[in-house]
């Protein structure tokens, strides 16, 4: 079976084109880097002939409001379009848990909107809400620090490491569309001011962590509920350790 994958050359969509081809697909990465541009419409209708099924892990490269609104709907718009034309029966895409949760961030209000192009559409579709990602401890750490002091909320997350991630989407693109979302999350929940001292300080890191409920994250304040799944949720099976060591 043909698979495009838009995003294929980046952290999630690279892993997700390996393991469709080692299951025996044909995977094809879709990227700016390799031709295929969802903005403009460059190399998506020759890319997409063929296909079976799209899967969607690309992401914007800006988070300004006004930017990453207009990339998800507009890539959305010519994605989905180019898929009718190419007769493509299921569009996976990835999201986030708790977008509708988060709405005062510019960010989240884009992937709502993604979503909701999505549904609105013709085309069979499985969305994956994907909670927080262990590889991108780093960058919240560097978002919320001030000098040598990082101030995060104490609210619960249940990050998941990029493989876990990669695995559910090409299950799910080997699937039957659902018309509907999956959560997927990791195997533990912790506190996320906790979770990231503990990787600043195994890395070797000295800056220090500060709990505080009222530390906006990428913006939006968080509670108990913002960031985890609902039950049901599949779970990873890479936990921090395991993925700390892999690293």
């Amino acid at each position: 079976m043909k698979i495009v994958v838009i995003g294929g050359t980046g952290l999630i969509g690279s892993r997700v084109v390996k393991q469709l081809a080692a299951r025996g697909h044909q995977a094809v990465a879709a990227s700016p880097n390799t031709g295929v541009n969802t903005l403009t419409g460059e190399g998506l209708a020759a890319a997409l002939e063929g296909a079976q099924v799209v899967v969607d892990v690309a992401n914007s490269p800006s988070f300004e409001d006004r930017v990453v609104l207009d990339f998800f709907e507009t890539s959305g718009r010519n994605l989905l379009a180019a898929e009718a034309a190419a007769g493509v029966r299921h569009h996976v895409a990835l999201s986030v848990v708790g977008t509708e949760r988060l709405q005062g961030s510019g960010y989240f209000r884009a992937k709502l909107a993604q979503e909701q192009l999505i549904q609105a559409g013709a085309i069979p579709y499985t969305i994956v809400r994907a909670t927080q990602f262990l590889d991108f401890l780093g960058g919240i750490a560097q978002s919320a620090t001030e000098g040598q002091t990082v101030r995060l909320s104490p609210a619960l997350v249940q990050p998941i490491a990029a493989d876990d991630v990669a695995t559910a989407v090409a299950d799910a693109a080997l699937g039957a569309a659902r018309n509907g979302t999956l959560e997927i999350a990791g195997p533990e929940r912790v506190a996320l001011a906790t979770l990231v001292q503990r990787y600043l300080r195994a890395i070797g890191d000295t800056r220090t962590v500060v709990a505080d409920a009222k530390a906006p994250y990428f913006g939006v304040q968080l509670d108990e509920r913002s960031l985890t799944p609902d039950d049901g949720a599949r779970l990873g099976t890479i936990g921090f350790e395991a993925w700390l060591a892999a690293r």
